[in-house]
Order: C-alpha cells, then sequence, then structure tokens
C-alpha cells in the first residue's frame, strides 16, 4: 500500500516498523554427519555448530558473497558452506536442511567424487 503526502510517496509497510519473520529451516543432521562431528576438536565441533546455525537456519541457499555454495553439476549433495577448513555439504528440501557431511577441505574432492550425485 502507498499513501501520498505533501511530499513523496511513502511506502506504509516498508516505513511501518514491521519486521517480516525469515522462514526458519529445521536443521537435521545424517548419522555420518553425526560421526563426522564427534570426529572434531571440541573448539572446532563448537564453532561449526555455531556456523551451522547462523548461516542454514533461515537463508541456507544465500549464495551471494556469503559462505554457501550452489554446487554445480551435482543433483546430491546441493551445497556446501564453508568454515575455515572444514566443508559442510548439505541438501535443501522444503523448510528442511539435511547436513551430509562435515569434512576437511583436504578431504572434500574424495567425498564429493564418491557420495556426489550428478545430474
Amino acid at each position: 500500500m502507498t499513501c501520498y503526502s505533501n511530499s513523496a510517496p511513502v511506502d506504509k509497510q516498508e516505513n511501518s516498523g514491521y519486521i517480516i519473520a525469515r522462514m526458519r529451516y529445521e536443521i537435521v543432521l545424517s548419522p555420518e554427519a553425526v560421526e563426522d562431528l564427534k570426529q572434531l576438536d571440541t573448539h572446532i565441533k563448537t564453532k561449526v555448530k555455531d556456523v551451522i546455525k547462523v548461516h542454514l537456519r533461515h537463508e541456507p541457499v544465500k549464495t551471494s558473497k556469503s559462505r554457501i555454495k550452489r554446487l554445480s553439476g551435482l543433483r546430491h549433495p546441493q551445497y556446501r558452506l564453508r568454515i575455515d577448513e572444514i566443508r559442510v555439504f548439505y541438501d535443501v528440501a522444503g523448510n528442511r536442511v539435511e547436513i551430509l557431511a562435515i569434512i576437511l577441505k583436504s578431504k572434500a574432492a574424495k567425498w564429493l567424487e564418491k557420495a556426489g550425485e550428478k545430474i
């Protein structure tokens, strides 16, 4: 809705003071991802959990200027989240983020070769 005053038009929704809530995604770890997480040192595990919550809870498909990358040529996994030397591979379906693996960058190519499903 646009309102007009003596000067320029004002968008009521934009200036209403209301914040439109973003959709909240459910984050689910596969059994393999749970095992991967257990293998990490405590301080790295804590950081990984925090970054997953921050980046995947509300915008798991955001790719512009972010740690998230849409993987091309693959049907599965769809996305990769970069956390220092750790890579988190995941799929998004509806309002659910399924984390498939949490692995070191040095092992990512080998894991994708084995577990990735090409289009």
